[in-house]
């Protein structure tokens, strides 16, 4: 064993390399990612031994590919993030009535807030729905222990197990006493029978179904109930002051809300005893297996008391639980939470937040102990800088949409996005995204655009991460009903979005040497598209000819625009402006948005007279030249590299 400090998503990969675990496979989603990177460096490493590893072309895939690995034998191990269970969905329905026999466990990050996601949702929604038993850790600690827990409870039930970390969880780091190597679990070595049992007919179904429901039944009253090895995620304490009896408040939380509502509760008793103050008697409760709901526990939670808190993230899923639970059970109880108005309905819970919110239910609010708390509030003369997110510095999309956008002047056009970073591509000044629903989704847009808007000319824009993982069926479904369309990929080599994954198209996998990767243009032809171009979006002039070629083409067309990410490559020397040249236009801004441009209004020159000046940042440009072709006068330069 060696002691390591580890990012949460680090030590999840961990426990389930120790867990034994044979298969993994995923699709990157922050904030999710890290667990199969830190899988692959640990098996390339030579530290994690019979293990296979891989980024899957999407999350249906990737869960497909786990299923049948359980199916086999193996214990196998799916990742996504919240939303990328939408994509999974349709596989998941389906395997919980088949059952699994190797343990399975798919670790599903949400996303509270949202920060990097298009919803909110909450996968212990898609727990019930799915009636797949889930885990919600409070702490990286907690997580590691409940990674193991599922493998387990998945072999133990013949179910899925959903691991459900949020992103605080994920990406917050702690020490982990950890084995140094690990090794997958030995593999059956009989052949795979088959059989009715695999078989998802009608038949089988109507008796899974009641399989599905006796074992949800036995892991809520039995397995979370008196298995110490899973009761210890559902812990309950009381504080009970000398000078009084058993409490009537009640506290009950999920996941990382739990260690919020924890530190809030002991910031109130410090200032309670530094006021020579008491706060009443609570009781307080982690429900850490939401799903299924585990009734007698919380019974026991219910017990004398009249007032409870719920303190959650996301859905108001547990407060749901417990009112249903005390109308089952015939107990008056006053639930308060999100649906009452007394927790946020949205975003992420903080400790300062339920610090308020536990003094107001405590009914300490108005005493010394909750208003010596005072939350930070930017004077009024000194505005906090508003940064909304923008394309990186030289990104390539840049040129791509400001391309498109030449290409098409003043005529009609709807341009459908996609899932990545260039929905960045949204914003001033660039407005090259007007709609982006889900991934793949821009292909099809498109094409339902050109149905009620036949004078317009409808572009689907996608990236090439998206564009393998959910745009192929779009293709087909352009050219079979022949839609005229423009299908733009921006292909920069990497899924950039979520940290630079490698992708079919790069011909990188996470267990060997790079093969020749999957041809874009290639796929298209295939597909039958009879307009199939590429171009540099750093050439402008070959770019805006290229995009004009395509849009002007009557039906399925596509542009496929190629240069690599800039996290990818050496940036070559900054560009300069020359101060005798700059007329102080702003044309470098308002037509490309490069955060490497910047504007002083004090700036003078002999041909900007006081109008102010452009200039360049040189620790953000990277010299990928595209100011210097859209300057109307030449005044910006690229310098010669020495080399």
């Amino acid at each position: 064993m060696v002691k390591k400090l580890l990012m949460g998503n680090e030590a999840f990969a961990q426990a389930a390399l120790e867990a034994g675990v044979n298969v993994v496979a995923g699709y990157p989603g922050t904030p999710s990612s890290e667990l199969v990177e830190t899988v692959a460096k640990l098996h390339a490493a030579g530290s994690a031994h019979d293990v296979y590893v891989e980024w899957s072309t999407n999350e249906a895939m990737a869960l497909e590919v786990t299923a049948a690995a359980s199916y086999a034998g193996a214990r196998a191990l799916f990742t996504c993030k919240n939303v990328g269970m939408n994509v999974a969905s349709d596989p998941l329905m389906s395997l919980n009535y088949v059952g699994v026999n190797g343990g399975m466990v798919l670790f599903v990050a949400d996303d509270p807030g949202p920060i990097s996601s298009q919803t909110e949702q909450d996968t212990r929604r898609y727990a019930a729905f799915a009636k797949v038993p889930v885990l919600d850790p409070a702490t990286p600690d907690q997580g590691f222990a409940m990674m193991k827990a599922a493998f387990e409870l998945s072999e133990r039930h013949h179910t899925p197990v959903i691991v459900r970390p949020t992103t605080r969880i994920n990406h917050a780091s702690t020490y982990f006493e950890v084995q140094e190597e690990t090794h997958g679990r030995a593999l059956p070595q009989e052949p795979f029978e088959g059989g009715p049992k695999y078989v998802i007919l009608p038949v089988r179904a109507y008796a899974a179904h009641k399989e599905v429901n006796e074992r949800l039944d036995r892991m809520a009253s039995v397995d979370f109930v008196s298995d110490p090895q899973f009761n210890v995620f559902n812990p309950m304490f009381e504080y009970v002051p000398d000078d009084l009896v058993e409490p009537k408040l009640g506290i009950l939380c999920g996941g990382v809300s739990t260690a919020y509502a924890r530190e809030a509760l002991a910031m109130l008793q410090q200032r309670a005893s530094a006021a020579g103050m008491q706060l009443p008697a609570y009781r307080f409760m982690q429900v850490g297996t939401p799903y299924p709901f585990p009734k007698d526990l919380v019974s026991v939670f219910m017990q004398g008391l009249t007032d409870v808190l719920v303190i959650e993230e996301q859905d108001s899923f547990l407060e749901d639980q417990l009112n249903a639970l005390s109308g089952e059970r015939n107990v008056i109880l006053n639930v308060y939470g999100k649906l009452t108005g007394h927790a946020l309905t949205r975003g992420e819970n903080s400790v300062d937040d339920c610090l308020e919110r536990l003094a107001q239910f405590l009914g300490v609010y108005e005493e010394s102990v909750a208003s010596s708390f005072q939350r930070y509030v930017a004077p009024e003369s000194e505005p906090l800088p508003v940064r909304p997110p923008t394309l990186c510095a030289g990104c390539p999309h840049r040129g791509s949409f400001y391309a498109l956008k030449k290409a098409l002047g003043k005529r009609e056009a709807v341009l459908c996005g996609d899932i990545g970073c260039y929905t960045l591509g949204s914003a001033a000044p660039l407005k090259a995204v007007e709609t982006c629903l889900c991934m793949g989704a821009g292909i099809t847009m498109a094409q339902g655009f050109s149905v009620v808007k036949p004078g317009a000319k409808c572009i689907g824009i996608v990236g090439d991460s998206t564009f393998f993982a959910s745009g192929l069926p779009g293709l087909t479904n352009a050219v079979y009903n022949q839609h005229d369309i423009t299908v733009v990929v921006l292909d920069n080599a990497t899924t950039a979005m979520t940290g630079a994954q490698p992708h079919p198209g790069t011909g990188i996998t996470l267990m060997g040497p790079k093969h020749e990767g999957i041809s874009i243009p290639g796929i298209f032809e295939a597909c039958g598209f009879k307009k199939v171009l590429t171009a540099n979006p750093l050439d402008l002039e070959a770019s805006v000819a290229a995009a004009k070629e395509a849009i002007d083409f009557e039906g399925p067309s596509a542009l496929v625009f190629v240069s690599p990410c800039i996290q990818l490559t050496k940036p070559g020397k900054p560009v300069t402006i020359d101060p005798d040249i700059c007329t102080g236009c702003k044309k470098c801004i308002t037509s490309i948005g490069c955060p490497g441009i910047a504007f002083s209004a004090d700036a003078a020159g002999p041909k900007s007279g006081s109008r102010g000046q452009a200039y360049v940042d040189p620790s953000l440009c990277n010299g990928c030249t595209l100011c210097t072709q859209v300057c109307p006068f030449h005044a910006i330069k690229k310098e010669v590299c020495d080399d």
